[in-house]
């Protein structure tokens, strides 16, 4: 998925990181008390856990998951954790199959210095469930000393048909980007539902693979992006952005088409055992000192909108991934269908294949 080094740390790793300061006095409301957080690995700043315990007199026990169906599978097996950080299509599902419990905004008092473009998205317009953590697009990191902006702006997509770049490009190894990114190179809806439309996405990507030879890789895109090993790759954001702040020669190009205009938001689970504690934690991410920290040193672009403006005119001036595209009609937020998921996962399945074959 989207966050660094993720694999490495999912599963069974488990860690808790004791309070900062010892006992502390009144001020501390959440003294003795235990927080269970599962979220991606690597997505969070160097300080965010032990000032929360600081401030609260709280633990924090973190959890680690590398894709949001293995998140999936744990909560909706009954296991207790106090906040979830998935993504915009798998919150959606969590609220279908009655998995999450609505948010008491009484407790959240932080939520307007979060930016209008990231709050109400059609996964859950009125934010009943959900508080943003982290946002972005999907787009293509280019080497701007091999790839022309005309080329970019002329193919979209298709780029990653044009024969010009074989065997110098990388795709990103999961099946909802790619089929987004087939699906709006035809010009389709990411969330159709039409087979038709899917099988030409199918096409689409089998064609790339058995042409371009391109190399199917997850976070390896990053440092190899970064050091100029191909001219292209489809590319998250926040990742984009750690690649252009090492190496300026790297540009970041989203087709006018569309893309995926993600979120990762923090939603309380129903059977949180302690959502008092959970409120005040997702209230606290979505300080200033909070968001300042997880932004800049992860790298993604925060929701807080005086951490996110500061950041684009300071650490990532000049580069333009920090800053998600919200002004594009056809950029979209993936949908959760479950049918729709096993067309798609079975037909990537076969592109992979015929990658390895190729």
């Amino acid at each position: 998925m989207k966050k660094l080094l993720a694999s490495a740390l999912s599963g069974a790793m488990v860690l808790t990181l004791a309070g900062c300061g010892g006992s502390g006095g009144g001020d501390r409301p959440f003294e003795g008390q235990e927080l269970h957080l599962y979220n991606w690995g690597e997505y969070m700043g160097e300080n965010l856990i032990a000032d929360f315990e600081e401030q609260t007199g709280a633990t924090v026990k973190v959890d680690y998951f590398d894709s949001n169906e293995q998140m999936y599978i744990r909560v909706a097996n009954g296991e207790s954790f106090d906040v979830l950080v998935p993504s915009d299509y798998m919150i959606q599902r969590l609220m279908e199959e009655d998995l999450l419990q609505p948010l008491d905004k009484s407790k959240l008092s932080n939520l307007d210095l979060l930016s209008d473009d990231v709050m109400g998205l059609d996964y859950d317009p009125e934010n009943e469930y959900s508080v943003p953590y982290f946002w972005g697009t999907v787009g293509i990191v280019y080497d701007k000393t091999k790839v022309s902006e005309e080329d970019l702006e002329k193919e979209g997509y298709n780029i990653f048909l044009d024969t010009k770049y074989k065997g110098d490009i990388y795709l990103y190894d999961s099946e909802r980007d790619s089929f987004m990114m087939a699906l709006k190179a035809l010009g389709y809806s990411m969330n159709t539902e039409n087979e038709d439309e899917l099988n030409e996405a199918y096409e689409w990507l089998l064609q790339c693979v058995q042409t371009m030879e391109p190399e199917i890789v997850t976070d390896e895109i990053i440092d190899n992006m970064a050091q100029g090993r191909k001219a292209l790759g489809l590319i998250y954001s926040g990742d984009a952005t750690y690649v252009m702040s090492e190496n300026e020669n790297m540009g970041f190009y989203m087709p006018e088409t569309g893309t995926n205009l993600w979120s990762d938001a923090m939603v309380i689970p129903k059977n949180a055992e302690n959502p008092e504690l959970a409120h005040a934690f997702i209230d606290y991410v979505c300080t200033y000192e909070a968001a300042m920290d997880n932004s800049s040193f992860v790298g993604y672009t925060s929701p807080n909108e005086e951490v996110m403006n500061e950041l684009a005119e300071g650490d990532f001036a000049g580069i333009n991934a920090y800053i998600p595209r919200a002004d594009n009609d056809n950029d979209e937020v993936f949908q959760y269908d479950a049918e729709t998921r096993t067309i798609i996962a079975e037909l990537f399945s076969k592109v992979k294949v015929a990658a390895s074959n190729a």
